[in-house]
């Protein structure tokens, strides 16, 4: 792939994601504003990850079969009319509908998105280059979306968040899966692989009797969980030390800048590490992070922790990706991506309620020591990777 291209895909994909960043931001603020519970706004910010639970099969499968630009089509028409209809109806059931359309887009973009740059990769260092700059493009549209609703939520109005900001708003979140499309519509595809005559229909569980696509799974699940834990726990441990919300947030902002920060550098080192030796060494690291958090009582050592999980867990997601692509069937990487990001979104909906269950029973301390010696024992499965 042409780096040209492949900065458009990147492009597209910020754009798409922010779109569903930037809605994530302003509808809770619109519902708690027309007097909506925390529980209401609970079960709002919940959609949005919910149709990536029950479409990422789906959405794997329409795009081994039609590759990525169909489906990135319907993405961004689902994104425009989700965000253009809470322009016109600013309505709680309205804002819901959002959540579900814009969430299911995203996450259905980021598999085409996905598949199709693995494809046009021609060797595994080449993969993990593309990958490692793909990687970035949620990182940015994290800030982009939410900053953007934010600014314009402020100060388009005639009075701060008015509802002429928040429908002026809304309106520039629908009009991004635009230029998402604009940016990747010229992308060259390779012909999908035409199926195998007499062929039985496969289903993406199929892939889970593969030994070594259930070990990678288990292993991006742990790391995945890590990077969960980490944004739930902190905040109730600063709270618990008596940070101010500020500085939690700033240790929290350390974090992502450090994960973006490691995936630019990434593509410079691909040649030089084999996926396996990266995330064993995230492995080992991010053990040891979540050791040594609970016993720092200061804001600056528990930056310096965040900072180096943040370079830790990182670096993962592209070294997965690329192992992913190379263990699965060349006509199955869309199913393989699907069941990946269906057991990550399912997690990442179940883990915060373990994880709350878990720090009443044993305090924050524990949750940090227990997920820290699972990930240890995890490392066994990092080191049986190959491909």
């Amino acid at each position: 792939m042409k780096g040209s291209e492949l900065l458009r895909v990147i492009g597209a994909q910020v754009c798409l994601h922010a779109t569903m960043a930037g809605m994530r931001l302003a509808t809770p603020l619109l519902a708690l504003q027309q007097g909506y519970s925390a529980a209401a706004v609970g079960v709002l910010i919940s959609l949005f990850a919910l149709t990536q639970v029950f479409l990422a099969l789906p959405a794997g499968r329409f795009a081994d079969r039609y590759g990525f630009k169909r489906p990135l089509w319907l993405s961004v028409i689902a994104a425009v009319v989700g965000a253009g209809l809470v322009v016109i109806f600013p309505v709680f059931p309205v804002m819901c509908l959002a959540a579900l359309l814009t969430g299911g887009a995203t996450g259905a973009t980021v598999i085409a998105l996905q598949r199709h740059v693995g494809r046009s990769a021609t060797n595994a260092t080449q993969l993990k280059r593309v990958f490692s700059w793909l990687a970035i493009a949620p990182a940015v549209a994290n800030f982009v979306g939410p900053f953007l609703a934010g600014m314009l939520i402020d100060h388009a109005g005639r009075t701060p968040a008015d509802m002429l900001a928040f429908r002026i708003s809304f309106g520039v979140m629908a009009a991004l899966p635009i230029l998402c499309w604009m940016l990747a519509r010229g992308a060259h595809e390779s012909p999908p692989a035409p199926p195998v005559a007499g062929a039985k229909p496969t289903r993406a569980w199929e892939l889970l009797r593969e030994p070594m696509f259930r070990r990678l799974l288990f292993v991006n699940w742990l790391q995945s969980s890590s990077w969960d834990v980490h944004a739930f726990v902190l905040p109730i441990l600063g709270h618990d030390r008596g940070i101010s919300a500020s500085v939690i947030g700033s240790i929290l902002g350390a974090f992502a800048i450090a994960a973006a920060v490691i995936r630019v550098i990434l593509p410079v080192i691909a040649s030089r590490a084999s996926e396996r030796n990266v995330i064993l060494i995230s492995t080992a690291v991010t053990a040891l992070v979540f050791a040594v958090y609970p016993l720092l009582d200061s804001a600056w050592t528990m930056g310096i922790c965040s900072v180096v999980l943040g370079f830790a867990l990182g670096a993962v997601q592209p070294m997965v990706m690329s192992m992913l692509h190379q263990i699965t069937p060349h006509t199955r990487h869309g199913e393989a991506l699907g069941l990946r990001l269906m057991t990550i979104n399912a997690s990442s909906v179940a883990m915060p309620m373990l994880f709350g269950s878990l720090g009443a029973l044993i305090g924050i301390a524990g949750v940090f020591w227990v997920v820290g010696g699972v990930v240890a024992l995890g490392a066994r499965a990092t080191w049986g990777l190959k491909v």
